[in-house]
């Protein structure tokens, strides 16, 4: 998703209503609630004054054990506490970045915000959707997305890290690792050329092999992210593994970051 930053403020802070409990949770409840912490919800849509909208791509939140609350109303990402009692859910005050992007409507991404902080949230939970419902009826849909495994996912690269120089890959590089257990081994492209190596995970690390790669020749901007990536060779990388995020670093500090893309069966 491209991000531009505008004069416009979209969000800067967003003070969400917090519930000093549930008059409507019993104690059963309270003990039985549905299970809405430790997991990645998909915003589906929000339903406001009547009206439903499809949420902005890329939307969702996770409710850690200890309350933290992390997510993206579409194109601002936002954080906060909330509080689980059975199943009502309350979010304490939202602390949100103040982006404006072309495809995530702002005046949705208000709503979104706004009915997760309209007091208690009733939970409901079917599946892997997960409904909350304000006092009034007002309610956001969210779908479970689980996480990526890292054997057997086509990783996307889409950012290199130099320096403490972030730079975003072009969309047309189209440069994807994936590791397999059974082989020991990662296949992928660099962008223009594929590659293939031993990979052996152990204790947070990936000793990765001298890679065999192709030798097609592609436009300057293209062989030079083929350069950077072929920096992780060759070596040990750390890596770390956050949901659907891959994170991979060399001893010396090059880094690059990837998404899941598909799960090969």
């Amino acid at each position: 998703m491209d991000k531009q930053r505008l004069t416009l403020t979209v969000l800067s802070v967003l003070p969400l209503l917090v519930s000093c409990g549930s008059e409507r949770a019993n104690s059963s409840a309270a003990a039985a609630g549905p299970a809405v912490k430790g997991v990645h919800w998909s915003v589906d849509s929000v339903t406001a004054d009547g009206r439903t909208s499809e949420a902005p791509g890329g939307a969702w939140l996770r409710i850690d054990d200890n309350g933290e609350t992390s997510g993206a109303l579409g194109c601002n990402d936002f954080g906060a506490t909330a509080s689980v009692t059975g199943d009502q859910v309350s979010f304490g005050r939202l602390e949100s970045t103040a982006l404006a992007c072309d495809n995530a409507p702002q005046d949705v991404e208000k709503r979104l915000a706004g009915t997760l902080g309209a007091g208690p949230l009733t939970a409901r939970v079917d599946g892997d959707r997960l409904t909350l419902t304000t006092e009034n009826g007002d309610h956001v849909r969210l779908t479970e997305e689980p996480d990526a495994p890292f054997y057997g996912t086509e990783w996307t690269i889409t950012a290199l890290r130099h320096d403490g120089v972030t730079t975003d890959l072009p969309k047309k590089t189209a440069a994807h690792l994936t590791f397999d257990k059974k082989s020991g081994n990662v296949t992928g492209s660099l962008g223009c050329n594929h590659l293939r190596a031993k990979a052996t995970v152990r204790d947070g690390h990936i000793t990765l092999g001298s890679p065999l790669v192709t030798k097609m020749m592609c436009d300057t901007s293209l062989m030079n992210t083929e350069k950077a990536l072929l920096s992780l060779f060759d070596g040990p990388v750390g890596y770390k593994l956050d949901h659907r995020n891959l994170a991979l670093t060399s001893k010396n500090g090059e880094s690059a970051d990837a998404v899941a893309k598909s799960v090969i069966d």
